[in-house]
């Protein structure tokens, strides 16, 4: 395996909490938003990563994550009882995104610590084949 694939598997990664990153921030800005439809109402969206393994051998040794593909919540929406409200439907009723506000927090701590440490990877693997090509200039 070559010593520059590392930045392949790290680039990878952040690229996948890019994703992950975009995803709740979608779902933050969206969890106050209200409809008069259950139908139509915003539903909370999250990524699905894959993780690929390094073939062995001869086969293709690519190791990486991947994102295929984004899914919606099907938790039902809130109904709120607001009459007042332009958007509520004939009985009154306004529905709110299933979207949780402090998981979203929570998930957005980890995908940035996850994209940190992915950056800390390319960053030493980059001081180390610095160093590893110094040894030779003495």
């Amino acid at each position: 395996m070559s010593s520059f694939k590392v930045f392949d598997i790290a680039g990878s990664g952040l690229s996948a909490q890019s994703v992950r990153l975009n995803t709740v921030a979608s779902n933050l800005a969206n969890a106050d938003s209200v409809s008069g439809d259950p139908t139509t109402v915003y539903k909370s969206r999250h990524p699905v990563f894959q993780a690929i393994k390094a073939g062995v051998g001869a086969a293709k040794s690519d190791a990486a994550v991947r994102v295929t593909g984004i899914v919606e919540n099907h938790a039902p929406p809130t109904a709120r009882y607001e009459p007042g409200n332009p958007l509520a439907n004939d009985e009154g009723y306004v529905f709110a995104p299933n979207v949780n506000v402090i998981e979203e927090m929570v998930d957005m701590i980890s995908a940035s610590r996850a994209y940190q440490n992915n950056v800390e990877v390319m960053n030493t693997s980059k001081e180390m084949m610095l160093a590893t090509l110094k040894l030779g200039q003495t």
